[in-house]
C-alpha cells in the first residue's frame, strides 16, 4: 500500500506494517537511486495472511509521513508493526509518537530495536520483537485478542514492559525450520513496479530482489547478527526457482538481485540451484553478494553461465593482519585471483573495503590501496568502522565509545571511537585512496579504458595523490 491508494474505505485490519525509511529524506540514496523494497515486512504480511489476519502493508520509501499520519488517522489500526534498522532510529521514533497519538500499539522488529529494546520501550514501543517476526507476531496478535495484554509473557522472543513497569524479556524463538513452508513476499501489497521503474530510469535495469537464505554463519566481529543468530537456512532450490518464475511471468523485471549474504555459501545447493533453473528454462541477469572462501572456478563459470553480471565480495582490507582481526576467515591474496577470475569470465567485481577497524595503521591502509591496484575491481565501495552495539567489534571497544550526537538523533554509525584517527583523516584517506586507485588504473589501462575514463575523474584525482598523503600523515588522532 502506497500513497497512491491511501484514500481506501476504512478496511477492517489486525495489524498495520510500515517502516520508517523516506526516500525523499536521504539525499545519499538520490545520488544511487537503488532502493530495495522491505522484504521482511512483505514475508511478515504474507506470512499472516496465511493464518486469516487482516493486514495492510504502508511502504513509506516513496512516500511521506503526512500520507502515512494520514492512513493511520482514516483506519485507525490498533496495532503498527514498524520495521526499523539503525538508519531509521531517528524516523521510527517519531512514527512511534505518532503511532501513540493515534491510540495505536507499537510493535518494533528488525535488528536495531533488538540491541536498543529498553530505550524504544521508554520511547512509547509496548513491544520489541526478538529475531524473525513471522511466529511470533501471529501469536502476539492471536493472545492480544484473546486476553488482551496480560499473557505477553508467555510470547517467546519478545520484550516489554509489565504492570509494573519492569522489563520483561522472554525466552528467544527458535528460528523457522522450514523456510519453504513460508509463503513467498505479499509483494503485490506494495508497488514493486514504482521500484523497477526507479531503477530503470537511473540504471537502465529494472531489479526485482528476493533472498535464497536466511542468516550466515560467519564471525566478521563488526557484522550485526541481531536477526537471525549465527544460523544458515537455505530454501530448496526448487522454492526458490519457483518464486524466480512467478516474478518473471508478474512483474517481468530486466535483474535479479539476490540479497543473501553469501548467495554461494553452500557449494551442492548451488550447483542444484543453476541446474534447476536451466531445467526450465529462466535466465536472467542478475547481481548478488558472496566470498572469495565460497567461489572457485567452476563456481564462477556457472555464476556466468545463470547470468551474473555483477558479484560483490567484502574484501575490508588488504592487510592479512586487519582480516585476521576481524575474524573475516579470508585471505586479502586470494580475493586478488577470485576477483580475475570473475573478470575473465565476464562478471564484473565489486569489492567492500573498510577503513579504521581497529588497530589499523596507516601502513595497512597503504597496504589495501596496493591490494586495490592488483586488484584492479570494476568497482568499490568504502566505508568507515562503525562500533554496532551486540557486535564483538562493539564489546571490544566499548569503554572508549564516544557519540557524536544525541542517541534520539543518531544511529550506531554516529559513533566513534577514542584513540582512533579523526573522520577528517578518514575523509582525506578516502580521498587518497580513489585518486591512488583511478591513477593508476588510468596509467595501466588498455586504450579502450582509458578512453572510456572521464575527464572530469580523471582531472580531479591526478596530481592531487602525494598533497593528499602529505595531508592524510599530518592528521592528527582525534
Amino acid at each position: 500500500m502506497t500513497e497512491g491508494n491511501c484514500d481506501t474505505l476504512l478496511m477492517q485490519m489486525d495489524i498495520l506494517l510500515t517502516h520508517g525509511y523516506f526516500l525523499q529524506g536521504d539525499p545519499h540514496e538520490q545520488g544511487i537511486m537503488k532502493p530495495y523494497p522491505p522484504l521482511g515486512l512483505l514475508y511478515i504480511s504474507s506470512y499472516l495472511k496465511s493464518k486469516g489476519f487482516q493486514v495492510a502493508v504502508f511502504d513509506t520509501t516513496f512516500s511521506t509521513r503526512e500520507a502515512l499520519e494520514g492512513f493511520i488517522e482514516q483506519q485507525h489500526p490498533s496495532i503498527v508493526g514498524i520495521y526499523c534498522n539503525l538508519v531509521t532510529r531517528h524516523s521510527v521514533l517519531d512514527l512511534i509518537s505518532l503511532c501513540k497519538r493515534y491510540g495505536c500499539e507499537v510493535v518494533l522488529g528488525g535488528p536495531e530495536p533488538a540491541n536498543y529494546a529498553e530505550e524504544y520501550l521508554a520511547r512509547g514501543t509496548d513491544a520489541v520483537v526478538l529475531g524473525e517476526g513471522e511466529l511470533t507476531l501471529e501469536e502476539l496478535l492471536t493472545r492480544r485478542a484473546e486476553s488482551g495484554r496480560k499473557e505477553l509473557g508467555e510470547i517467546a522472543g519478545i520484550v516489554f514492559r509489565d504492570g509494573n513497569g519492569s522489563i520483561v524479556r522472554t525466552p528467544p524463538r527458535p528460528h523457522i525450520k522450514d523456510l519453504d513452508a513460508q509463503p513467498f513476499p505479499d509483494r503485490d501489497a506494495i508497488d514493486i513496479r514504482r521500484y523497477m521503474k526507479v531503477w530503470r530510469e537511473h540504471h537502465g535495469l529494472g531489479a526485482v530482489s528476493l533472498i535464497t537464505s536466511r542468516g550466515c554463519p560467519y564471525t566478521c566481529s563488526w557484522c550485526s547478527h541481531s536477526v537471525f543468530g549465527y544460523s544458515h537456512r537455505a530454501r530448496s532450490p526448487q522454492n526458490v526457482a519457483d518464486e524466480v518464475e512467478l516474478i518473471l511471468a508478474q512483474y517481468q523485471p530486466d535483474m535479479l538481485w539476490y540479497g543473501d549474504d553469501v548467495f554461494t555459501i553452500n557449494r551442492r545447493w548451488f550447483f542444484a540451484y543453476a541446474q534447476e533453473l536451466k531445467r526450465r528454462g529462466l535466465k536472467i541477469p542478475f547481481e548478488t553478494i558472496s566470498r572469495e572462501d565460497r567461489l572457485d572456478e567452476d563456481i564462477i563459470q556457472t555464476l556466468a553461465d545463470m547470468g551474473c553480471f555483477r558479484l560483490w565480495i567484502g574484501s575490508e582490507s588488504g592487510s592479512q593482519r586487519i582480516l585476521d582481526a576481524m575474524q573475516r576467515r579470508t585471505s586479502a591474496e586470494r580475493v586478488r585471483h577470485i576477483v580475475h577470475l570473475l573478470q575473465e569470465y565476464g562478471i564484473e567485481a565489486g569489492l567492500f573495503i573498510m577503513l579504521g577497524y581497529e588497530g589499523e595503521s596507516i601502513h595497512d591502509i597503504e597496504v589495501t590501496v596496493d591490494h586495490l591496484k592488483q586488484v584492479n575491481p570494476d568497482v568499490f565501495l568504502t566505508t568507515v568502522a562503525y562500533p554496532i552495539k551486540g557486535t564483538p567489534y562493539f564489546d571490544e571497544v566499548a569503554d572508549r565509545i564516544i557519540p557524536l550526537k544525541p542517541w534520539e538523533a543518531g544511529s550506531d554509525r554516529d559513533l566513534t571511537v577514542a584513540g582512533r584517527h579523526s573522520r577528517r583523516f578518514y575523509s582525506f584517506a578516502t580521498r587518497w585512496m580513489l585518486g591512488e586507485v583511478l591513477y593508476h588504473k588510468e596509467r595501466f589501462a588498455p586504450a579502450r579504458d582509458y578512453v572510456q575514463m572521464t575527464k572530469a575523474a580523471i582531472n580531479a584525482k591526478i596530481g592531487r595523490v602525494g598533497m593528499l598523503l602529505t595531508q592524510l600523515q599530518k592528521e592528527s588522532c582525534g
